[in-house]
This record gives C-alpha cells, structure tokens and sequence, in this order.
C-alpha cells in the first residue's frame, strides 16, 4: 500500500493506532478506551498525527480492524474510521483483528501457521487460521468462528499451529502495525462501503442478551 495510511483497532477492549508510510511504521500509540468521563480514542489519533507531523488528508487510506472482539470497543473505532475516512474523503479498509494479532507481533515471523484466539466471553474464544508466506506477511486467513478455552491447545494441534493471543501462552493483543504485514490480503479484498459497513462484533453485546433474557424476547 503507497502513500500514509492511518490504521487502528480495538477488538481486545483496548485501542492501538499507527500511521505507515508505504508499509514502515512510522508512528503508534496505545489507547486506554474505557473511560467514564471523556472520549480517548478520537483525541489520540489527532495526538498520533501531530506526531507525526502529518495531517489527515495526507493520507491514502484508513484501515480499521474489524473484529470480532469487544462490542463496545469495536462501536467506538469503528464509528471513528468511518466519520475519519467519510471526513477527509478517504477509502476505509477493514481487516479482521484476529489477523493483527499475530502480524503485530514480530516473533511471529518465527513461523508460517498461527491460530490467533481472542475473548468471547462465556468462557469461549474466537479464533481463525493465519499463515505466513516466506517474508513473514500475512498470506491467507480463515475465520474459524468459535471454540470453548478449553479446545483450542487441542484446535491448534489439529491444525500444525501455535496458538497466539491476550490469553495464551503466547501473549499478544490485536496491533494497528499489524496492517503493514497483512498489506496484500487488506488490498486484496478492497475497500468498503462507508454506509453500510459496521465491524464484525461476533456475539451480542452482553448488556443486550441480559435484557433479552429478562423480558424474555429479542430487542429489536
């Protein structure tokens, strides 16, 4: 991907930004999302550009993960790149945040066949296939829904992979930076329709199915 491209993400309940010129990174930050008395995620991108010395509209591209992940935090930045991307006259990319799990981490690049797993609450675990071409980019992705916590050591033997994520043995959350590796697979699928695109949220939020279990029926 030429030019800047600004990339976030906050599938794992807390938000990471980086700004890539062509594929190095050239800034990142993290974002501390819950807060009870003011909104941190739009200040810190603003806070990430002057950084950098760059405006919006030097950008190419916005580039949102996708989720699955926490509701709440996937409401937030997903708001935010469209308002970002809509603003400045940008396309929006999405890539799934199972995929920055294991393209933001550089000791991935040790192997070729990773699962990347991330909460799902209830004690079960969204997860999917990720494997590495020779460079160590992303080569392809396969979402492979949902598993209980205790299946996935079981799930990754199955498949010839090493488990990744917040609450594996190898530890690591979803990476904006992650998208500078998973170039060719975010180009592949395109950009997405402003209007209509929302992140892939995975489950319910859990405020929603408590309320659906107490009255008895679906909100709608």
């Amino acid at each position: 991907m030429d030019g800047l491209t600004l990339a976030m993400d906050a599938a794992a309940g807390s938000g990471t930004l980086a700004l890539l010129r062509d594929r190095e990174v050239i800034a990142e930050r993290a974002v501390v999302m819950k807060s009870e008395k003011d909104e941190r995620f739009l200040p810190a991108v603003i806070a990430l550009l002057e950084e950098a010395g760059v405006s919006l509209h030097q950008c190419a591209r916005v580039v949102c993960g996708s989720g699955p992940g926490s509701f709440t935090s996937l409401r937030v930045v997903g708001a935010a790149a469209k308002g970002l991307a809509h603003g400045a006259g940008l396309p929006l990319f999405a890539v799934p945040s199972l995929v920055l799990i294991v393209a933001g981490a550089a000791e991935t690049r040790e192997g070729t066949r990773w699962l990347p797993t991330l909460d799902a609450m209830r004690e079960d675990r969204y997860l999917a296939l990720v494997t590495l071409d020779a460079q160590g980019d992303v080569a392809t992705y396969e979402s492979l829904g949902l598993a209980s916590r205790g299946e996935i050591a079981a799930r990754a033997t199955a498949l010839d992979a090493t488990a990744i994520g917040p609450d594996e043995a190898r530890q690591q959350s979803p990476h904006a930076r992650g998208v500078a590796r998973a170039a060719a697979l975010i180009e592949t699928a395109g950009p997405v329709d402003l209007a209509t695109w929302e992140p892939v949220y995975g489950r319910l939020a859990e405020a929603q199915v408590k309320w659906e279990v107490a009255q008895g029926r679906p909100l709608r």
